[in-house]
């Protein structure tokens, strides 16, 4: 079973557990968050909570190498699920991956999402090797493509996608991130020493 555990300076991000079926309940079940997703239902149900559990629990026992990682994203102090990140559509060959966060809007505008998403980009680089991520936001979503530019994410793409909360079609814009430019911003980094 795959159990990784990514330490930041306020954050754990680990496996999802049925201990969070309650605040990860309450944090999708907030159509301010959902809207922002394309694959979480409104209204989001314990049942749903599970079903994802479950599913997360099935890729980390899958043989082989995992083609995904699911993180709840834990704050530390009171041990209490505060949003996830995913690292998905793994494909160790070609270097690349996939995900995306989320935060519960109570624990917004504090960084824990910045936080949790360089750890995550550290991991796939660092870790596992990758060369590419890649990512994206819905169209209005300022906070996320402000987060993923500041990270040294390039927009490269529009497509057309559907949000499965409201139901409402949108614009997707794809984001990249290669090692390359991440390995360099970090050099910059003027908290390197």
């Amino acid at each position: 079973m795959d159990n990784i555990r990514i330490e930041t300076a306020r954050l754990t991000l680990r496996p999802w557990s049925e201990q969070d079926i309650e605040q990860l309940t309450l944090g999708l079940n907030d159509i301010e968050t959902a809207k922002w997703l394309a694959f979480v239902p409104h209204l989001y149900t314990t049942a749903h909570a599970q079903s994802w559990i479950d599913r997360c629990r099935e890729i980390s026992n899958a043989s082989g190498q995992p083609t995904a990682d699911e993180f709840a994203v834990e704050l530390k102090p009171g041990r209490t699920a505060i949003g996830g990140v995913s690292l998905n559509k793994v494909d160790r060959e070609a270097g690349t991956a996939g995900g995306g966060i989320w935060i519960a809007s109570a624990y917004q505008g504090r960084g824990y999402g910045r936080e949790a998403f360089e750890a995550k980009i550290r991991f796939a680089f660092q870790e596992l090797g990758l060369t590419k991520l890649v990512n994206g936001y819905f169209d209005g979503n300022e906070n996320s493509w402000a987060m993923q530019r500041r990270l040294g994410y390039r927009r490269v793409a529009e497509v057309q996608s559907r949000c499965m909360a409201d139901g409402r079609q949108t614009i997707e814009h794809v984001t990249t991130l290669l090692r390359s430019d991440w390995e360099d911003r970090e050099d910059q980094s003027p908290n390197r020493a």
